[in-house]
């Protein structure tokens, strides 16, 4: 039984470890750097609970900052460039050998990177407008 309960451990470790590098990584790259941070924390504070106290301060920040992505239109444009971007940089990546690192892993990561930057952008449109209804008007 301990066996079990070291390998889960383990593989959650590798696992939420994977994810928040990405995350730290996707900080200065294309992608939702923040979300992915704190899927990575959330993975790892449920085996190590010292974590929990990064938790919040990472989960408050990013909603606050998929908000903001939605807030302004130049942000909205930007965002929505970014992710037509990404697309297309996919698509070459994937039928353009001379490209480095080219190939369809590459092209797909690329592609799978642009929508889920509109699902976020989408829940965070959603999520606006709804906390400006609930939000009288003088």
């Amino acid at each position: 039984m301990g066996y079990r309960r070291h390998a889960k451990r383990g593989v959650m470790l590798v696992v939420g470890g994977l994810i928040l590098l990405t995350g730290v990584a996707l900080l200065v790259l294309p992608g939702p750097g923040l979300l992915l941070v704190l899927a990575g924390l959330l993975i790892l504070s449920r085996e190590f609970p010292t974590l929990d106290r990064y938790v919040e301060p990472v989960r408050t920040r990013a909603v606050q900052a998929a908000e903001e992505s939605v807030t302004s239109w130049w942000r909205l444009t930007g965002s929505i460039l970014t992710g037509l971007a990404l697309f297309a940089a996919g698509v070459a990546w994937g039928l353009v050998p001379e490209l480095p690192l080219s190939g369809w892993s590459t092209g797909s990561g690329l592609i799978l990177s642009g929508f889920i930057l509109f699902a976020l952008l989408y829940w965070s449109y959603r999520r606006v407008r709804a906390a400006r209804r609930a939000t009288p008007t003088n």
